[in-house]
């Protein structure tokens, strides 16, 4: 077995799109083959934002379908719920006494939050990169697939596991970031942003039906205006990175001679992506119907994962509370 440990989390946040399965779930899917992996669902982490109590457990069964559906096999990895692990939160405390608070401040993602809604900025959000290190920490990750977002986050969580090392002696791994092959997915609305949950119009969903996907690839922007030399523009690139994943080389190295050449037909290439989504995306679809109408199939299976990384995370927190001097009884 591999001396690697993957760890990712997984925001129970609603709607899974497919800038998501290419530029997260699809890498873990692959990285299942090659080392032990735990892929958490951090519920703890959705609720430093507005949201709804009543829905808020089946947004966390949702997030579990979608993402076994997409190919993470509950056999292969250890997949699972924050807090149902609450070792997670007590390494969180015991990291916050390590965890100088102007570390935190200058964190990009709670200046962005506290600029733009500073009456909604709680302690979790400020808090949010603790408790991450804690997710990671407590099965001592050594790579972390995430996007270039978190990058300032895997930062600070290496430099919590080096101030925890140099106080009570060596314990933590330092994890390494591990970005995805793929890069990221621009909006089929406004190519020059990310694709977003929060844009409508701008993504597609992982579990959209045939008809929703033709409408969404229709209504993609492709030229916005004359290039230097022929090369694409953002929106052209967005479909042929589309094209790439889910058509047949053939079929990609067509379109692209065509656009080369200068004849391509928008018409026919978005109709020709569109069928190939459709046909890619439906098994994906059809497995998470199966999921998500089996409640209790997807409640075992977080308990199953509950079972498999507790005895890991209490491990870790047994040696940490032997190290910082906690009273044994």
């Amino acid at each position: 077995m591999s001396k690697e440990v993957v760890f990712s989390g997984i925001q129970p946040s609603g709607t899974i799109h497919i800038g998501n399965y290419l530029g997260a779930i699809k890498n873990w899917v692959a990285l299942q083959d090659r080392y032990p992996c735990y892929y958490c669902v951090v519920d703890y982490h959705a609720i430093t934002s507005p949201y709804e109590p009543k829905t808020f457990p089946h947004a966390v069964l949702d997030a579990v379908a979608a993402n076994v559906a997409a190919g993470l096999d509950p056999a292969r990895s250890t997949i699972f719920v924050q807090s149902q692990v609450p070792e997670h939160t007590e390494l969180c405390w015991v990291l916050s006494a390590v965890t100088p608070v102007g570390e935190l401040q200058r964190m990009t993602q709670y200046k962005d939050r506290a600029r733009v809604r500073r009456e909604v900025v709680n302690a979790g959000v400020l808090n949010y990169p603790i408790l991450q290190a804690a997710d990671i920490l407590a099965y001592k990750g050594t790579l972390v697939p995430v996007g270039e977002d978190q990058e300032q986050h895997l930062e600070l969580t290496r430099e919590i596991a080096r101030k925890f090392n140099a106080a009570y002696g060596p314990t933590f791994p330092e994890p390494e970031v591990l970005f995805t092959p793929s890069r990221r997915l621009m909006s089929l609305s406004d190519p020059k942003v990310k694709m977003s949950k929060s844009m409508p119009g701008s993504y597609l969903s992982l579990m959209a039906d045939p008809p929703a996907i033709k409408e969404a690839v229709a209504r993609a922007v492709t030229d916005t205006g004359p290039t230097p030399g022929g090369e694409m523009t953002p929106g052209v690139a967005t479909l042929f990175q589309l094209l790439d994943v889910f058509a047949p080389a053939k079929t990609a190295e067509r379109f692209r001679a065509a656009h080369r050449a200068g004849d391509l037909r928008y018409a026919e290439l978005k109709a020709s992506l569109a069928e190939c989504l459709v046909e890619g995306l439906e098994p994906i679809r059809l497995r998470y119907r199966e999921l998500i109408a089996r409640p209790d199939t997807l409640r075992d299976m977080v308990r199953h994962g509950t079972a498999r990384a507790r005895p890991v995370a209490c491990a870790t927190l047994e040696e940490v509370r032997e190290k910082i001097g906690i009273l044994k009884t």
